[in-house]
């Protein structure tokens, strides 16, 4: 089995340092669309066998010409991006920079329950994504195209590396940045991390 794992193309609010989170369903803006034709035209050759997205339109409009073309498309929200709580639909201050930062420090020194007010936990989502993983593996597709966002693949991305999640920082992501991973005698190894060379003409 092979996982193509994509970030979803630019938002407004990605533009304009606005945090989004699950809680907030954007669409794409020009550049994103642009930036999704773009990788469509890179992987349009791929067989994929299976579209797996969030359930947030982002993640939809970013694969949606693979999925024009009748590939079988699940939607999951374990998958969807964190609940970044009390942030979500504000732009980044100081204030809420500073508390981000505490939150980034404790998961990253192994309190893995801190969270921003009213939103999820590292724990929270880690549990989201050992559920998507273990449901990736009993599926029969060999090829497999994952839509999901930033937080999101910090998480999953360090999670098949079996690392823990304290260094969920260390994985990297961009706008439809592509991830890459073969399932070969029960492990992920990785062809490709954070991949942006489709967006070389833009």
């Amino acid at each position: 089995m092979t996982l193509y794992i994509l970030r979803h193309g630019q938002t407004e609010l990605n533009r304009l340092n606005i945090v989004q989170g699950s809680g907030i369903d954007s669409e794409l803006n020009e550049v994103g669309y642009a930036q999704a034709r773009a990788f469509y035209e890179a992987h349009q050759h791929v067989d994929f066998d299976l579209v797996v997205t969030s359930r947030l339109r982002r993640t939809h409009q970013t694969v949606q010409q693979f999925i024009a073309r009748e590939i079988p498309w699940e939607q999951t929200s374990d998958v969807n991006e964190i609940s970044w709580g009390i942030h979500e639909g504000k732009p980044m201050s100081a204030e809420q920079n500073e508390r981000y930062q505490r939150m980034i420090a404790s998961w990253r020194s192994g309190d893995l329950d801190a969270s921003i007010e009213d939103g999820e936990s590292a724990r929270q989502l880690l549990e989201r994504i050992e559920r998507f993983v273990e449901w990736v593996k009993t599926r029969p597709e060999k090829k497999i195209l994952v839509a999901t966002h930033g937080r999101a693949i910090r998480c999953l991305i360090t999670y098949l590396k079996g690392l823990p999640a304290s260094e969920m920082e260390s994985a990297e992501h961009t706008n439809t940045g592509l991830y890459v991973a073969h399932y070969v005698n029960d492990r992920w190894e990785f062809e490709l991390e954070n991949d942006t060379s489709h967006l070389m003409n833009l």
